[in-house]
């Protein structure tokens, strides 16, 4: 029976992936991929010559038939994110929910993740979190924002580096008297991996005064002060 496999690969530095990701990745008939050009880069340094389809959120309904086409003609494909664990921020659950409707066997080969990165050097009490993803652009923003100073355990969020500083500003209108703490993972696993920690004034100075680090995205805990 044909096989869907969820790979994670590395959410920067390419040495973070599995001996069995780099097998289901070769040994798989097709991997597919949001970005072809970046998933190329990993296959190549891995000499990986699987071929390659796109998958990514603006994919139309065909391609995800497509793909479910292939599966159940028989064909193993791995499911790659251009970085870390699929069907975490991404299309993937899609894909995962239609194969799941035909029967098709779906197998987890766990790694890299970004919030899972950030959480392990937190150094604060992480038993329980909630996870939000990214923040709405615009419709629901607001209330999604002032939720999170509602919530009692630490929350994980993404950001991009667009709309980090705008993040910051509404997250210093919407705190109020609440003491809130954050930790920021930057560059995670790369060259220029950095973890700022500090209130929403602090933070928010340092990127102001260090314009050039606002690069990639972000991975952002926040917490209140005990």
């Amino acid at each position: 029976m044909s096989k869907l496999y969820i790979v994670a690969t590395p959410i920067g530095n390419l040495e973070d992936i599995t001996l069995r990701a780099i097998r289901i990745m070769k040994e798989a008939d097709f991997v597919a991929c949001e970005d072809t050009r970046v998933t190329r880069k990993l296959t190549a340094h891995y000499e990986i010559e699987t071929p390659l389809i796109s998958y990514h959120q603006h994919s139309k309904l065909q391609k995800i038939d497509f793909i479910i086409s292939k599966l159940k003609e028989g064909k193993n494909i791995a499911l790659v994110t251009d970085a870390g664990t699929p069907g975490i921020s991404d299309p993937g659950n899609i894909l995962v929910a239609e194969a799941v409707k035909n029967g098709i066997d779906i197998i987890t080969i766990p790694g890299a993740s970004a919030l899972a990165a950030l959480a392990s050097v937190a150094g604060i009490d992480m038993q329980k979190f909630i996870f939000l993803g990214f923040p709405p652009h615009k419709k629901g923003r607001k209330t999604f924002i002032a939720d999170i100073f509602e919530i009692d355990f630490p929350v994980i969020i993404y950001e991009s580096k667009y709309r980090l500083m705008k993040l910051l500003k509404e997250f210093s209108e919407y705190s109020g008297e609440k003491r809130i703490q954050m930790i920021i993972g930057r560059e995670l696993t790369k060259m220029f991996e950095e973890i700022i920690r500090g209130d929403v004034d602090n933070i928010t100075k340092y990127f102001e005064d260090n314009k050039e680090k606002l690069k990639g995205e972000f991975v952002i805990i926040i917490h209140k002060e005990k």
